[in-house]
């Protein structure tokens, strides 16, 4: 089902905090209690009764009520946890046994497989669109490239990714070659363009898995967390699930499709929701009297992020289906998978330092960090552990993250730590200002990182850096 993962993720999430009981000592509304677990037992009632359409053959009616059941029981969660006299017991005990329950459409999975050589068997994007046949460039029937407009923003979007953002988007092409494997099948069972796939990924992440945007968005495809918890990503054994590329791109095929049934298949509106909210675009496709994405009562009200987003998405798409219409070369990666088996401990940043660039420009941090997404860089992995690697690295592994002395020097490398600002504060001295002193001056003088970061050390102000004689400064982060 396609909202189990869902309850899942938010199982995985709660079971971390104490189980609480409602007892004679506990405070709290329990007339409120009991209509939140009778809310708990219609919920499930409707959960089963969506599964059972399904069973029967009624795909969209049982998605549909499984999906709304499926909300309401994370909000009673969600509830129960700030009620103290709330049996969280009880709300656990009801997911389980939704879980346990068998799928209602043959074929489709309860739980994510993350067994990279699954190629995606069971995902339940197949309910969604069954026609996963057809051509990997065609969407909805008609050639990716026939709908993309090479409209004004289109191609402003194509100069971008061809001057300043070439080697982003060369970047973001190798470091997906490499996640193909976990990443395209669910795309392809869902008959979903992977030009588009690589669109979205090129913009949101430029291919790295960990990336993390201000406004709090996770992941390759970056879902803000609220997003993730409503299409199957959450906090799973305290991993975060949206820096998973299987997970987070079986997640994105959910969330274009709803939007596709919701705005008549209009790719473009799609991903104006996927960057500003189908809130938003839903109101003024609704009040523009369902125009275009293009019409200036749809384009012309959305914030500036999501007009500069949705361009940028198709043109990276469209260099994706023709980079040799304009001297785009994208290289040639051997990126197939494997494993390895860690004879010694040690974390991804010194099998980075041991393995060196081994036939890489850029060395092959970033393509372990995204192939083993549930690992800090510089956590220390057990020996024994199963690492996924390319192909081609299992031999350089064994030839040099096994000789002692390539080890021992990488695993002293990555033990260091730089001074923390607390540290360097503590053992700061101090100068008294003279007449005549400017910060640049007693910067030079004992050898500070710079004037301004003096001045941010001792709560002075830009642009007048103003300090006077007799002043005392702490001189953090200066050598001399």
């Amino acid at each position: 089902m396609a909202m189990v993962p869902v309850l899942a993720a938010l199982l995985g999430c709660a079971s971390q905090g104490p189980t609480r009981q409602a007892g004679a000592g506990q405070t709290g509304d329990l007339t409120e209690t009991d209509a939140l677990h009778d809310r708990l037992d219609v919920a499930a009632e409707r959960y089963r009764a969506g599964q059972a359409r399904l069973a029967s053959g009624d795909v969209e009616g049982g998605r549909e009520a499984v999906r709304l059941a499926s909300s309401e029981l994370l909000e009673i969660a969600g509830h129960c946890r700030r009620i103290s006299a709330c049996d969280l017991d009880r709300v656990f005990a009801t997911f389980d046994a939704l879980l346990a329950q068998p799928a209602g459409v043959p074929g489709e999975d309860l739980v994510a497989s993350n067994d990279p050589d699954a190629s995606g068997e069971g995902s339940p994007v197949l309910t969604d669109l069954p026609d996963a046949g057809r051509s990997v460039n065609l969407l909805n029937g008609q050639d990716l490239a026939g709908i993309i407009a090479l409209n004004g923003p289109v191609k402003a979007a194509l100069v971008e990714w061809l001057t300043w953002m070439r080697p982003n988007l060369v970047t973001a092409w190798e470091q997906y070659q490499y996640m193909r494997y976990l990443m395209w099948p669910e795309y392809a069972e869902a008959g979903l363009p992977e030009a588009l796939l690589f669109g979205i990924l090129a913009k949101e992440s430029g291919g790295r898995v960990h990336a993390v945007s201000r406004a709090g968005a996770a992941g390759p495809l970056q879902f803000m967390p609220a997003t993730g918890l409503r299409y199957g990503l959450g906090r799973v054994d305290g991993f975060d699930t949206r820096f998973d590329p299987r997970l987070a791109t079986r997640a994105n095929v959910l969330y274009l499709n709803d939007r596709f049934a919701e705005f008549n298949h209009n790719l473009e509106l799609a991903l104006a929701a996927y960057n500003g909210g189908e809130g938003r675009v839903g109101r003024l496709y609704a009040a523009s009297g369902e125009r275009s994405f293009w019409s200036r009562d749809v384009f012309g009200r959305l914030p500036p992020e999501t007009r500069d987003y949705v361009p940028m998405v198709l043109a990276a798409a469209w260099l994706f289906l023709h980079p040799e219409d304009y001297g785009l070369e994208f290289p040639s990666v051997d990126a197939s998978p494997a494993t390895v088996v860690l004879d010694r401990a040690a974390s991804i940043n010194e099998l980075a330092i041991c393995i060196g660039n081994a036939g890489s420009r850029d060395g092959w941090f970033r393509v372990l960090r995204n192939l083993n997404p549930r690992y800090e860089a510089h956590t220390v992995i057990a020996a024994g552990t199963e690492l996924q690697v390319p192909a081609r690295l299992i031999e350089v592994y064994r030839q040099q993250c096994l000789d002692a002395g390539r080890a021992t020097l990488a695993a002293d490398l990555a033990a260091a730590r730089k001074p923390s600002e607390t540290a360097l504060a503590a053992t700061a001295g101090s100068y008294t200002v003279k007449r005549g002193d400017t910060l640049a001056s007693i910067a030079r003088r004992h050898r500070c990182q710079s004037p301004q970061q003096l001045a941010r050390s001792n709560g002075i102000r830009a642009p007048q850096y103003l300090i006077k004689p007799g002043q005392k400064l702490r001189l953090s982060g200066c050598r001399g």
